[in-house]
């Protein structure tokens, strides 16, 4: 059933409002954060809520859909309890809406009692080294967002003409990078990346890999399974050269402290001492490398890397020593930052939004009335998808515990349909985003795939739903 049918009492026929009770919340951004705070506000009994998620793109998920490595396919799951959460008749999906175009802090104040913004930390953070913005110097999260079938992204924007590449970065993001870079389209061939894009990887001249991190192997921030997936690929053999992980005396205590270390370094040790497999494609990890430039001219031809070290105080140094990596690629894969949002308090420094236990804050620091944060564009890009849930909650009982006053202050509130006359604003809700998902479902299968394929462009999307 359509979710404006469930959801009877909030919406009447005519368009007004058919009961004053609930507390109103728009939630900004349909990310895992912003759909754990719609659960958190609708799980609880202290008030009766009615939540609107509301989301620039015409489907729900964030980074679960957009931002996870197509063969993910575990992660990739957890979109079925955010559908739960969706499915409530307290929750209404409010897509084709962005925050700041179509709808301002103002607007909302007319249609709700108070607004957690949930937007992520959606752009990468830059190395800050000459020749960075080449052609062929990309950030990592445009790739992403690209094999993810983002509609922002173009088939044209990645050719993979280069035999080889670098990844800068120790994250799993990078690794995912790696990964997909790695894989031929046979591998790929169930996943959802959509048709134009698994073209464009089947016709990828990539052969080596460069994975660079600028501290050592017990500092970086992947995980174990994450780096396992490298050495399970058909294709593909990752290599580290052992004087990289050997571990001076210093470092044994952090050895001994950190599992998911010793966990790391026990893999890495094993692909040192393996055999070559003599596979098409060849990944190289390499620890104590920094970038200091992006060479070329006219697009990227190589990087220059300096060796770093560890100073007697744990601090990263350059040792003086210099060499160049041929890449005709790279992708930076450094960190996520948050952006600044149209009329909302932020912080430059720390690319988020200045808050405490939630509630934002101006630039004064006194609390900004009927105005909340959740997710990565709260805390940093730090966590998993998990810890999403924790933080939404935490933020909601801030929200509620101020509910009272947020009703106090308000004035009469009117639907967030009649503030968006006007504004441009090609609206879709929680049926049509069914629609869509059914759509993917038979170009999957229409073209054997398996269980979907993304429809690649705002063309696609909004023509799945007859717009």
């Amino acid at each position: 059933m359509p979710q404006g049918q469930r959801r009877a009492g909030y919406m009447g026929q005519n368009g007004a409002m058919t009961s004053p009770d609930p507390l109103r919340v728009a939630v900004i951004g349909s990310g895992p954060a912003g759909i754990y705070a719609a659960d958190a506000l609708t799980r609880q009994s202290r008030e009766e809520v009615a939540v609107d998620i509301v989301d620039r793109l015409p489907t729900p998920y964030g980074l679960v859909r957009y931002g996870v490595a197509p063969d993910h396919t575990k992660i990739k799951g957890v979109a079925r309890s955010l559908r739960e959460i969706l499915e409530r008749p307290e929750v209404r999906f409010v897509g084709g809406v962005e925050f700041g175009r179509h709808l301002t802090r103002e607007g909302l104040a007319r249609s709700y009692h108070a607004v957690v913004y949930a937007t992520g930390a959606s752009v990468d953070r830059r190395m800050g080294i000459p020749g960075e913005d080449l052609p062929g110097s990309v950030a990592a999260t445009d790739f992403v967002n690209w094999y993810c079938g983002h509609p922002d992204s173009e088939v044209e924007s990645f050719l993979l003409d280069s035999e080889e590449v670098a990844v800068v970065g120790a994250g799993n993001v990078a690794l995912d990078v790696v990964r997909v870079l790695a894989k031929d389209a046979e591998e790929l061939h169930r996943t959802d990346v959509p048709q134009p894009m698994l073209d464009v990887l089947a016709a990828s001249k990539v052969r080596r890999i460069h994975l660079l991190a600028r501290r050592g192997p017990l500092q970086a921030k992947f995980t174990a399974p994450e780096l396992r997936d490298l050495g399970r690929l058909e294709n593909a053999e990752a290599e580290v050269r052992p004087e990289q992980i050997d571990i001076d005396p210093n470092s044994r205590a952090m050895l001994d402290a950190q599992r998911a270390a010793r966990t790391n370094l026990k893999v890495l040790t094993e692909w040192a001492e393996r055999a070559d497999r003599d596979l098409p494609r060849r990944i190289a990890i390499r620890f104590w490398a920094r970038p200091v430039e992006v060479l070329g001219e006219e697009r990227t031809t190589g990087l220059r890397v300096e060796e770093t070290e560890l100073d007697a105080d744990g601090r990263l140094r350059g040792t003086g020593v210099f060499d160049t990596i041929d890449a005709g690629m790279v992708f930076r894969s450094i960190g996520y930052a948050g952006t600044p949002l149209p009329g909302v308090p932020f912080d430059e420094e720390s690319r988020t939004v200045p808050h405490s236990e939630g509630r934002v804050l101006d630039a004064s620091g006194e609390v900004r009335r009927g105005d909340y944060v959740a997710g990565w564009i709260k805390r940093g890009a730090t966590g998993v998808i998990g810890t999403n849930k924790s933080d939404a909650a935490a933020t909601v009982r801030s929200l509620l515990d101020d509910a009272a006053r947020l009703r106090a202050g308000a004035a009469a509130l009117e639907p967030v349909e009649r503030v968006l006359q006007g504004s441009g604003a090609a609206v879709t809700d929680y049926g049509d985003w069914l629609t869509i998902d059914a759509a993917e479902a038979e170009l999957g299968a229409e073209l054997g795939r398996g269980e979907r394929v993304k429809l690649r462009s705002w063309e696609d999307i909004y023509g799945a739903i007859g717009r």
